[in-house]
């Protein structure tokens, strides 16, 4: 047995695996609400929660109790956003399906192109309307507020990414795990 699989076998050793599952469907129903399809907020959730990031269409169908119909729609979504990348099985033809650490923040993120896009759409529409009008003036603050989230979206990544370097050097030190707002005593929204 190689070294990381003895290491992954013994971190989920006592690990309940209905606890798991109701994670993964918990965590796929607030992605849900967020506006996300369902099945690919299943199989990415799955996805995060497992130990390697890596599954295969057998096994996320295994896990979530769905067709292999079902996984396949839901990765061709997922590949398509940027959430999840495929590769092949070495010495097999089958395929697996990884979540990247951070390949899928970075993904949620790049919204900021279709903020780009709602810009230019809303200039057009101040012009069109006159800025001094009632429309206009309301198309102009949809604008200043699109253009100030574009602005603090690229910051926050950027101190994100500070943030994460921290925390893995860190955790390559041996340090103290990182805490979450809960176990530093913020208060929860």
């Amino acid at each position: 047995m190689s070294e990381q699989r003895e290491r992954e076998t013994s971190a989920t050793a006592g690990r309940d695996d209905a606890a798991v599952l109701t994670f993964v469907e918990r965590f796929a129903a607030q992605m849900v609400d967020a506006g996300m399809q369902r099945m690919p907020a299943r199989v990415f959730s799955c996805l995060l929660a497992s130990d390697s990031g890596v599954l295969t269409s057998a096994e996320l169908g295994e896990r979530l109790q769905v067709s292999p119909a079902a996984v396949s729609g839901a990765i061709r979504y997922l590949s398509q956003v940027g959430m999840v990348s495929r590769e092949r099985e070495p010495g097999s033809r089958r395929d697996r399906y990884r979540v990247h650490s951070d390949q899928w923040y970075e993904a949620l993120t790049r919204r900021d192109s279709v903020l780009t896009r709602w810009e230019d759409v809303l200039r057009e529409g101040v012009d069109s309307l006159g800025a001094e009008s009632a429309a206009g003036r309301r198309l102009g603050e949809t604008l200043a507020f699109t253009e100030f989230m574009q602005q603090e979206l690229m910051g926050m990544m950027q101190r994100w990414r500070e943030h994460l370097e921290e925390l893995r050097t860190q955790e390559q030190e041996g340090g103290p795990a990182p805490e979450t707002r809960q176990e530093n005593g913020a208060a929860r929204r």
